[in-house]
């Protein structure tokens, strides 16, 4: 089976602020944008993945791929319209700031939703969603925000549940970041 990614990118304005206390704004947008050249380049390497869209309020410098216009909606309301637009392939939704992430993070995803028809990746608190696979055919209403994962379990099942380091830690807070350089992510100069 072949998938469509979309990668959800925030404006450079409002990427990564709770590390404010941490990092300056140009530290806090080259992290942001190392995390997502290192999500697109794991995503590069799963042989599954056909395509990487991205959906941001404009396109990145060099990014030649599909991309997706964020019309400023609200993350949910952007990605149903997405996935409209790429209603005939199944579809991984999956955030750009897993540090940890590998490409046997992703592929364990999609096989777990390729089993169940739908797969979600926690984040380390079992409260967020990190990443939803979701097929083509299966109804799925996205649900991201403040405890999604809950939300999104509800609609898919408890089967659907994938626990993996590389998709669990996400670079929200400096206990965040604490934890992934101590893993070994190495922050951009």
């Amino acid at each position: 089976m072949i998938w469509t990614a979309l990668v959800p990118l925030k404006p450079p304005a409002t990427r990564k602020g709770r590390l404010a206390e941490r990092l300056s704004p140009a530290e806090r947008e080259r992290l942001s944008l190392a995390l997502f050249e290192r999500t697109v380049a794991v995503l590069d390497a799963v042989p599954a993945i056909g395509a990487t869209h991205l959906l941001s309020a404009e396109r990145p410098d060099g990014w030649a791929r599909p991309w997706s216009r964020d019309e400023g909606r609200g993350l949910n309301p952007e990605l149903e319209a997405a996935r409209a637009g790429l209603s005939a392939t199944p579809l991984l939704v999956i955030h750009a700031d897993l540090p940890l992430l590998e490409a046997a993070d992703v592929a364990a995803l999609l096989a777990c939703a390729e089993e169940h028809g739908c797969a979600i990746a926690p984040d380390r608190h079992g409260e967020g969603t990190n990443a939803v696979a979701v097929l083509a055919h299966l109804p799925f209403r996205f649900a991201f925000g403040v405890g999604s994962f809950a939300r999104h379990a509800a609609q898919a099942g408890p089967a659907a549940r994938v626990d993996r380091p590389g998709l669990a830690l996400d670079c929200d807070t400096p206990d965040d970041l604490d934890r992934a350089v101590a893993a070994g992510y190495r922050l951009p100069a």
